[in-house]
């Protein structure tokens, strides 16, 4: 069936079907009458050039598309994080509700690096990534907070000398930084890569905070999983037409 049947320049199959109409089925896309053949996109009954036409303009799922949308999603990952982190850390309000904003992030990064295509692989790479970035905010935010706490005290303080003229015990624990110090830095960022996966688990210490910040990342990491999904339709056929075999 020649493409200039089908008027629209994006078959869509989203309108009520004709079937058992007196000119018998036609195409959900163009409404054209069925002829020898026909398929069924997403359960509506599609003549052969209308489902062509879907074909064509399907985005096609490939390595390279697979690649360009991990990087694409890492990059959002990342911006992600530093957003989480930044917004609490600047106005000092753990609003979990952030997560959304990340799996919307990294859903449409990943959906833009394939160019439209999706599938079970995308949604997991997105879930993961989700994941990853709302949990790691945890290593700046709570590194940001240590810094304050110790800091404050340092500024409001000074050193008293002792009655023998000698300085406090203060001077004396100085040597404890030097020893912890020693930790390779790999010990370091493998303790703190830890802690910032697991965060979200423990701050169930607090099981009201804890399970609705668990909730809300579930929430944003199923933005993510459903971005990724991809534009895709379910393309059944060719079917035979009975009625115009018969004719």
């Amino acid at each position: 069936m020649p493409d200039s049947i089908c008027p629209k320049p994006t078959p869509q199959f989203t309108t009520a079907e004709y079937a058992g109409s007196p000119g018998g089925d036609r195409c959900a896309a163009c409404n054209q009458p069925i002829t020898a053949r026909y398929y069924r996109v997403n359960g509506r009954i599609a003549c052969e050039g209308c489902t062509e036409q879907l074909k064509q303009r399907l985005p096609q799922d490939s390595h390279a598309a697979y690649v360009r949308a991990l990087i694409f999603g890492i990059g959002a990952a990342i911006v992600g994080l530093a957003f989480y982190a930044g917004f609490t850390i600047i106005t000092h309000f753990y609003i979990g509700y952030v997560s959304l904003a990340v799996g919307w992030l990294i859903g449409k990064a990943m959906l833009m690096g394939s160019k439209g295509a999706g599938g079970r692989r995308y949604q997991i790479a997105a879930v993961l990534l989700t994941y990853a970035a709302v949990s790691m905010a945890a290593i700046p935010i709570a590194l940001a907070d240590r810094s304050e706490s110790t800091t404050k005290p340092a500024t409001q303080s000074t050193q008293q000398p002792s009655a023998d003229g000698q300085t406090s015990q203060s001077e004396e624990g100085s040597a404890e930084p030097a020893v912890s110090s020693k930790k390779s830095l790999g010990s370091i960022l493998l303790t703190l890569t830890y802690l910032g996966l697991a965060s979200p688990f423990l701050e169930l210490q607090d099981p009201v905070y804890g399970l609705i910040g668990l909730v809300i990342l579930f929430v944003g990491i199923r933005i993510a999983w459903r971005l990724t999904q991809g534009r895709s339709a379910a393309i059944d056929g060719p079917f035979d037409n009975a009625a115009a075999a018969s004719v």
